[in-house]
């Protein structure tokens, strides 16, 4: 008996879901952060323990399963490869998670994903061609991510502390959260996306100077990302992601709607595609 797995992994977390060869789904699961390009070990063990958790009473033999995984850094060939190296399925399709998250979200509709969350990743469809754009990590994208915001708050928290912007209360929390600037710089040497990301939840819907600063400058480079997306011809746009509706409440220039299916269905359907199930 056929049985197909979909995994939708990010910065924060993976899930996994497990179906039968009628696309019933049998089981679910949940891991850690699955970015592949951070980690592509800790993102594999993650993988497997979701996996577990998705297979327990199922009978099926994980080296069986027919997979597609929607991945942070799936766009990086190098760290997929050394990914499937570490993955016992008997066949397997490594994707950028904006892949899984637009066919989930789309389905087979013309529309724009945006993808918002610990990272950002972006894609349009129109006439059953998918475009997945960004997704190339909070050091050098990422837009508008939590990560991304995370850090342009920790950099400002020390240009505050050198007087070169306005010391907010926001701003001396951070600081003494972190113990000073030097404390800031080890964080940033060590941290991961995730961690960058925590300090979202004090960025948005807040009243603090600093905080709006940073997420209006980041609202107004999504919107320059979905207005380029649009084109001539206006999409409707999704949005997804723990950082999706709060984008979604600011960006009202275009129509909205909600998402199909989220990125394990997306992953299961390309699962399901590859082997002809579907």
């Amino acid at each position: 008996m056929a049985f197909f797995l979909g995994i939708d992994g990010g910065g924060t977390g993976c899930r996994a879901a497990l179906a039968d060869a009628d696309g019933r789904i049998i089981g679910l699961g949940r891991g850690g952060p699955a970015n592949i390009n951070t980690d592509a070990e800790a993102a594999a063990v993650s993988i497997l323990d979701a996996t577990a958790q998705a297979l327990d009473g199922s009978g099926a033999d994980p080296r069986d399963l027919i997979a597609t995984l929607g991945l942070a850094g799936g766009t990086m060939s190098a760290a997929a490869d050394r990914l499937a190296l570490l993955l016992p399925f008997a066949r397997m399709q490594i994707v950028n998670d904006a892949v899984t998250a637009a066919r989930g979200a789309l389905g087979t509709d013309d529309g724009i994903l945006a993808a918002i969350g610990t990272g950002s990743v972006f894609a349009v469809q129109r006439g059953g061609v998918l475009r997945q754009l960004g997704g190339r990590g909070f050091l050098m994208g990422d837009e508008g991510s939590g990560a991304v915001m995370g850090r342009a708050l920790l950099s400002l928290a020390m240009r505050a502390r050198d007087g070169f912007a306005c010391l907010t209360p926001l701003l001396e929390r951070v600081l003494d959260d972190h113990g000073g600037i030097e404390g800031i710089i080890g964080f940033g040497n060590t941290a991961r996306p995730a961690e960058f990301a925590m300090m979202a939840q004090h960025i948005v819907g807040s009243d603090d100077p600093a905080a709006r600063l940073v997420f209006d400058a980041a609202v107004a480079e999504v919107r320059h990302i979905l207005t380029v997306l649009q084109a001539d011809a206006p999409l409707p746009v999704v949005f997804v992601g723990g950082l999706g509706p709060a984008y979604a409440a600011r960006l009202t220039d275009w129509p909205q709607r909600p998402a199909l299916g989220s990125g394990v269905d997306g992953a299961l359907l390309m699962a399901r595609q590859m082997a002809g199930a579907a």
